[in-house]
């Protein structure tokens, strides 16, 4: 597929926050960023629930930075279905999506007239049934993509396309020299795993904790914001002995203990679901992990979920981006929005 324009700006919008990206025409870049708080409860599980509060968000974030008002837009929730199908050995376009519509419905597990649904062409492999041409079917809940839109054009934004958050995550992260099976993991809002083969995405899921879900029971215990929350779990992080930590020796203690059971939550998670996909017929298991997102920030996350995975594991971020002068915004932060800004696979 073409590349975007370099006025196109990759949107990750999560629970409590949202990115921008600018990037450079015909390659995952960071030339300008942005990053707001959004209200909790304005986006849920990676659904949008207040669409004012959305739109409001974005309209300011972008007359702040003057951003571009095209806009890419990823999505990350669990009302979304990604299958890889393997149709006969045809080779014309139109009639392979033809044969995705037509078979859908055996693979995806909601109804189609509810459903937005579009597919990419792997191409043609070899199965023990013979010669078989394969395709990713991806399909989302309408009315969840249609709150979405209402946000984006609310805000005075020109949507150019919606795409997986899961394969923007892989575009942005996959190094060139990598063929093997290797598991990425965004720990943001929520949790977005993609599990690919080279730079083919062949798992995604969505678990539902996350930082805001972590931060949200700190906030809860002590009587928090969210945002005071969330400093308060960056300062205390999984490093330091909590003795050695100042501030607050309650919050501190309380903040350790939410931080290493969500840690331990996410690892759980993340590890059935690459136990499953091993074990799927034909699937290679993950050779090795990448994480991102917000929760890299918190000293020591990174390196507790990965470590509990039992996998060679880094920490990832857009090259672009690693040397900061982005308005002080973490890295981690941005891979999934300026992966957003290369391809797409349309909806």
């Amino acid at each position: 597929m073409p590349s975007l324009q370099k006025e196109t700006v990759g949107l990750d919008i999560e629970p409590g926050y949202v990115a921008a990206v600018q990037g450079t025409s015909g390659r995952v870049a960071v030339s300008k960023a942005a990053y707001a708080s959004l209200p909790a409860g304005a986006v849920r599980d990676g659904e949008v629930m207040d669409v004012e509060a959305v739109a409001s968000a974005l309209r300011e974030l972008f007359s702040q930075h003057k951003l571009p008002k095209r806009v890419r837009i990823g999505v990350a929730n669990q009302r979304i279905a990604m299958r890889m199908v393997d149709l006969p050995p045809i080779s014309d376009a139109k009639q392979i999506a033809s044969a995705v519509r037509f078979s859908a419905q055996e693979h995806i597990p909601m109804p189609l007239d509810q459903a937005v649904l579009e597919h990419q062409i792997l191409g043609p492999v070899q199965t023990p049934d013979g010669a078989r041409t394969r395709v990713v079917v991806v399909a989302a809940r309408r009315d969840m993509i249609d709150r979405l839109l209402e946000a984006i054009r609310r805000a005075g934004l020109q949507p150019q396309g919606i795409d997986l958050s899961a394969f923007a995550m892989i575009r942005a992260l996959h190094r060139g020299d990598g063929s093997g099976t290797v598991a990425y993991l965004n720990v943001g809002g929520v949790t977005n795993l993609a599990i690919a083969t080279g730079t083919t995405c062949v798992f995604t899921r969505v678990v539902g904790a996350g930082t805001e879900w972590i931060a949200g029971e700190l906030a809860e215990r002590r009587g928090l914001t969210v945002e005071h929350a969330e400093a308060w779990l960056v300062h205390v992080g999984l490093e330091t002995p909590v003795q050695d930590i100042d501030g607050d020796s309650e919050i501190v203690t309380e903040a350790r203990e939410v931080l290493s059971a969500g840690a331990r939550r996410i690892a759980e998670e993340v590890r059935n679901s690459l136990d499953f996909q091993a074990m799927r017929e034909g699937s290679d298991a993950a050779e090795s992990a990448v994480l991102t997102g917000p929760a890299v920030a918190i000293p020591g996350f990174g390196q507790e979920v990965g470590g509990a995975l039992g996998l060679p594991f880094e920490i990832g971020v857009v090259a672009e981006a690693r040397a900061g002068g982005f308005g002080g915004i973490e890295p981690g932060k941005l891979a999934v929005a300026a992966g957003l800004t290369v391809e797409e696979i349309k909806a």
